[in-house]
């Protein structure tokens, strides 16, 4: 929202300075973004006086002009615009001046083999109007040699605040000053009621037309003015709209504007000679359109609201006026429109068509519904005032609706959620100052907010309008009393376990990852999910349209695009949700990991020792198993499974399950298929860890920690080869051999698996590394022996094995 000094000061009696008003704004919450002037870009250029205008010799259309600038000597401008003369005070630019509407910079040149020292300036090459059929023709009492800006008061100050969405009050200059005076800063001046007295029954009706269906507007003022006479807005209203970037158009379209600015108050122009029959608001209809006034067709349907008569589609309601009924400098007859539009359909109907418009940005957040037909009196006034014509009545459909909002209100409230002293007198002066209407006496009374704040819902908004009037440097600062020192752990255990997966991962060659909660359906169904209960209702592009099912999709995919940026080797992990269903039990806390090309841990790419080879289920399997030991997962207890999904490759993936059924893990090569599917080129590993459905850790009654498992005498290690069936899983042997003596055996180790001359065809040799770890004392021969018959015995009674001799 952006208004000039001056603007405000039209509603605000005030003395302030420019820095105290800007303050001041921040400090009620209209937060200052930027302060401007147009005389910053304008100050190169002074006021001068044509001395000669001679013929140019080489050029019909150019004069030779003598040009006294008030100091030194007069320089020599060729000059082509019609109104060049001797006589004429206007507006010179020197060479080094930026000229802002051609963008260029002057520099001494020749035109036609007649040397030019700058030149005379057009208001369009100042970016003050449109104007350029010749340069600016001052007054003959202008000041030569005078700063131009600084003379025509062009140097005022233009500022612009950032609006919150729930203060749609503070978008025209009234309610900006409105708020202003409220603080302090100066005397609100009461704006007009003056009611305009129609002279013949308004010839056009209007009515509202929603049949069956929810109805998109509340109620339509309407009125007409009959015999104007459009053109060229006055000085002081183009100033006005240049100064915050509007274009200036015409009158009729010009007071518009203004008073969308002004007010807060969104009007239309209909040319009434273009309007056949009476006018009629309603939903659009499937194959309609419009040309709108901002040179773009926009196609409708029955979500759109539109403003139509005997002919079609005339308007879109509250958003942009049609091409059909726009008026021009031939206007002569008017019909002036005043409505109010439901918030929601605006907002819908400007998302669908995007069109963005002063109006529709007003309109969303809701206008003041008690100005509508004030407004159209305001802008009737303005109309006679600057066009001339003869007014009709006004006519209306819809009914405006009740604003009101009544509110008990406790002074107490005040201390209570902000800590601020104010006495009933200053608060009732606040909200008085704001237009809030104040009823009763004691300690609690009833307040009507008004009409322009739908804001404005209890006691808590009341509160928050009387401190940040007051000043929220009122608040005093009070710090939060101690309660003693933290006796529990802060974080939870979810929050622990992630922190400590993250840092075991980056420890491992990893670099996070952050990627979007949601995928493509075909990438959902492909890792499990694709239920509709988990597909977005409005989402961003069809490649992000359901909720995840697994962090691997994305994951791949941002492998995929470093290595077609050239890094292939890369190792990318995330901790993040994912979603089985639309209950909050389906949500589930994850970990996932890809590897590509050659990112092992021990390193990636060629080097001169050997050249890295590529990445493997052994490398997945082991980031895996390391996460999980580091949040306290029984690693030695787990078991590998090989019901992988089949995302992964059948013969080059498994599970970590902690029983038959509590999968903690999955692991492995991604299967060829899915690479394809998922256009991705390997070779890519991956994992992904349930973070949920490790068990809780068990409490502990202190916070010592356990006695520290260390021997000072020698292992010992033996070895064993046992002859067991082809279909024996070496995870069943390596459990039996660590189960035989747990006092002793430290860890079991498999390091080869034979198959081959010497072995029966139907079976295959598994030779594994024992470590004997003795606590109390040396082994000797015969604890030795007997630890190996118990090795033996186990294996041999859960595989059906033998020692192989």
């Amino acid at each position: 929202m952006k208004f000039t000094l001056s603007w405000l000061k039209e509603h605000l009696d005030t003395d302030a300075s420019l820095e105290e008003i800007v303050e001041r704004l921040t400090m009620i919450g209209l937060e200052v973004e930027e302060v401007t002037n147009r005389a910053d870009r304008l100050k190169p250029f002074k006021i001068a006086k044509v001395l000669e205008a001679e013929q140019h010799p080489n050029a019909d259309r150019l004069r030779v002009l003598k040009v006294d600038t008030g100091q030194d000597e007069p320089v020599q401008i060729v000059c082509g615009a019609p109104n060049a003369r001797a006589g004429l005070v206007g507006v010179l630019g020197k060479p080094g001046d930026h000229i802002p509407g051609l963008d260029i910079t002057l520099s001494v040149g020749k035109i036609r083999d007649v040397e030019s020292f700058g030149m005379m300036c057009s208001e369009r090459e100042l970016e003050l109007s449109d104007e350029h059929d010749g340069i600016i023709d001052l007054p003959e009492d202008a000041p030569v040699g005078v700063n131009f800006a600084k003379w025509a008061g062009l140097d005022e100050p233009v500022i612009e605040i950032g609006l919150t969405p729930n203060r749609p009050d503070c978008t025209g200059v009234y309610g900006i000053a409105r708020d202003l005076a409220a603080a302090g800063l100066g005397k609100l001046k009461e704006r007009s009621h003056e009611q305009i007295r129609g002279n013949y029954p308004c010839p056009v009706s209007v009515s509202l037309d929603f049949g069956d269906t929810r109805p998109m507007c509340k109620a339509f003022g309407l009125r007409m003015v009959k015999g104007i006479k459009n053109g060229p807005s006055p000085k002081w209203l183009q100033d006005r709209l240049t100064a915050i970037g509007l274009r200036p158009i015409n009158i009729l379209v010009d007071i518009t504007n203004y008073l969308t600015f002004d007010q807060g108050r969104p009007l239309h122009v209909f040319d009434a000679d273009k309007v056949h029959g009476n006018l009629v608001v309603r939903r659009g209809r499937a194959g309609e359109g419009i040309d709108g006034l901002n040179g773009k067709s926009y196609e409708l349907d029955d979500t759109v609201c539109v403003i139509a008569d005997d002919n079609g589609i005339e308007s879109l309601g509250g958003i942009l006026g049609g091409e059909p009924s726009g008026c021009t400098e031939y206007t002569v007859n008017v019909l002036i429109e005043s409505a109010l539009w439901e918030e929601d359909d605006i907002a819908a109907t400007g998302r669908k068509l995007g069109v963005n418009t002063d109006a529709r940005y007003r309109f969303e957040r809701g206008v003041d519904p008690d100005y509508m037909m004030p407004g159209l009196e305001y802008a009737t006034r303005l109309v006679l005032d600057l066009c001339g014509g003869e007014p009709s009545e006004t006519t209306q459909a819809g009914r405006v609706p009740d604003s009101s909002n009544i509110i008990d209100f406790p002074y107490s409230e005040i201390r209570r959620l902000s800590g601020v002293e104010v006495s009933q007198a200053e608060a009732n002066l606040t909200l008085k100052s704001l237009g809030f209407w104040i009823s009763g006496s004691g300690d609690t009374v009833k307040v009507a907010a008004p009409s322009w704040r739908p804001d404005i819902e209890g006691k808590a908004d009341l509160v928050e309008e009387v401190v940040r009037i007051l000043g929220l440097d009122r608040v005093p600062l009070t710090p939060l009393p101690r309660t003693g020192t933290v006796g529990q752990k802060v974080l939870t255990t979810g929050q622990i376990r992630r922190n400590r997966t993250r840092r075991a991962l980056a420890t491992r060659g990893f670099n996070e990852a952050v990627t979007w909660s949601f995928i493509s359906k075909p990438q959902a169904e492909l890792f499990g999910g694709g239920n509709a209960a988990l597909e977005l209702a409005n989402p961003i592009s069809p490649e992000m349209s359901d909720m995840r099912p697994s962090l691997l999709p994305g994951l791949l995919s941002a492998a995929q695009r470093n290595a077609d940026r050239g890094f292939g080797d890369v190792a990318l992990f995330e901790v993040g949700q994912v979603f089985q269903d639309d209950t909050p039990e389906g949500q589930k806390m994850v970990a996932a990991g890809v590897r590509r090309g050659t990112a092992k841990l021990q390193g990636a790419s060629r080097h001169w020792s050997g050249s890295s080879t590529g990445v493997d289920v052994y490398d997945a399997k082991a980031d895996a198993e390391a996460a999980l030991a580091a949040i306290g997962a029984p690693v030695e207890k787990l078991q590998v499974h090989t019901d992988a999904p089949g995302t992964f490759h059948p013969g080059r993936s498994g599970c970590l399950k902690l029983g038959p059924k509590n999968a903690l893990a999955v692991f492995g090569e991604i299967h060829p298929r899915t690479l394809a599917d998922l256009d991705l080129e390997g070779p890519l590993v991956a994992f992904e860890i349930y973070l949920d459905v490790l068990p809780q850790p068990k409490t502990k009654g202190g916070r010592s920690k356990g006695a520290l498992n260390a021997s000072h005498l020698m292992p010992v290690r033996r070895d064993f080869a046992f002859l067991v069936g082809k279909d024996v899983k070496a995870e069943v042997l390596l459990k039996a051999a660590r189960g035989a003596e747990k006092t002793l055996i430290a860890d079991v180790t498999l390091f080869d698996i034979y198959v081959g001359q010497g072995v029966p065809d139907d079976q295959k040799s598994v030779a594994i590394d024992v470590l004997l770890q003795p606590r109390q004392k040396t082994l000797t021969d015969e604890e030795i022996d007997a630890v190996a018959k118990k090795i033996i015995a186990n294996v041999e009674k859960a595989t059906g094995g033998t020692l192989r001799g």
